[in-house]
């Protein structure tokens, strides 16, 4: 099949596309380089450098490439500059999005055809008292990230109704491992390490206890290979169900590399959430998937990698 992957030179949707290939997929790859690299794609892919709020230009790539697949990763992932810049969060995660689904049904292979996307279960569901959270748990985003988001999946679930193609919004929780931005917000395990393996102290936002649910990458690769061919028009959440602190990341990165020192304390950012863990019980049952690769495991595994 082809598949264009956006953000396809980005810290998740690279090991996507690697993955892609690996199965005898044709990839092409959409990215403005904003947050993603180069020295990250896969030198098979066929690569576009374009921004997906350019409609015109979207479309000139899609009547091209005509795909039978959509994996959308594109966007912008920042909690606190979704505060800060909230137009620019609306234009990415929104509007980029719908001109995404405008060029698939114009010009996409859409009989059969699928768009995969990277929505997030951590900043979807806000404050609530039970946890972990499941798809039928109201959504109550606190932030203009979650909450454009939420607005993309919500575009997506009209436009494969209008054009005829079938969708998957996959709400992921933290995820980590090889490639992540250590000098991005996004990527705490990213940051803790880079500092901590150079001797400094990161900072943690609150007291410690602020908790999150944590997926090492190969686990997403897996549910985004699976996606492929199973389920159908469903939004399905990615996690451990469990709740992680932000003291146990540090603590399992201390660990690893008998880093002495404490970390620093600050106030928390506004926009984020205190607790979240994501129940993915319907993630065995549609995609026939659930994580195996532990916190300690997965800490080793990037420390290893970088």
């Amino acid at each position: 099949m082809k598949i264009i992957v956006t953000g396809g030179a980005g810290f998740i949707a690279s090991h996507i596309v690697d993955a892609y290939f690996k199965a005898g997929h044709e990839v092409v790859v959409i990215d403005n380089l904003t947050s993603g690299f180069k020295r990250n794609l896969n030198p098979k892919a066929k690569f576009y450098k374009a921004d997906i709020r350019n409609l015109g230009l979207i479309e000139k790539i899609f009547k091209r490439e005509q795909p039978q697949i959509v994996n959308h990763h594109a966007a912008l992932i920042s909690v606190v500059e979704s505060v800060g810049n909230p137009v620019l969060a609306f234009e990415t995660n929104v509007v980029g999005t719908l001109n995404l689904l405008s060029a698939f049904g114009k010009y996409g292979k859409i009989k059969g055809g699928r768009f995969i996307f990277a929505s997030t279960g951590g900043a979807m569901y806000g404050e609530f008292p039970e946890i972990p959270a499941d798809e039928r748990t109201e959504v109550n985003p606190l932030s203009p990230y979650g909450f454009s988001k939420l607005l993309a999946e919500k575009t997506i679930e009209f436009y494969s109704r209008h054009f005829g193609f079938s969708f998957l919004n996959l709400r992921y929780v933290n995820v980590y491992g090889p490639r992540q931005n250590p000098k991005g917000e996004a990527g705490v395990v990213a940051i803790f390490i880079r500092l901590m393996g150079n001797g400094a102290r990161p900072t943690i936002f609150g007291d410690g206890t602020k908790t999150r649910d944590y997926l090492y990458v190969d686990d997403i690769v897996k549910a985004n290979l699976l996606a492929l061919r199973r389920g159908r028009n469903e939004t399905i959440n990615l996690g451990w169900g469990k709740e992680i602190s932000d003291q146990m990341i540090f603590d399992t990165i201390a660990k690893e590399l008998n880093f002495p020192k404490k970390p620093i304390y600050a106030p928390c950012r506004k926009g984020e959430v205190r607790r979240i863990a994501l129940d993915a019980k319907r993630a065995k049952k549609i995609l026939g998937w659930q994580p195996k690769i532990s916190l300690k495991g997965g800490i080793r595994k990037t420390i290893k990698a970088i």
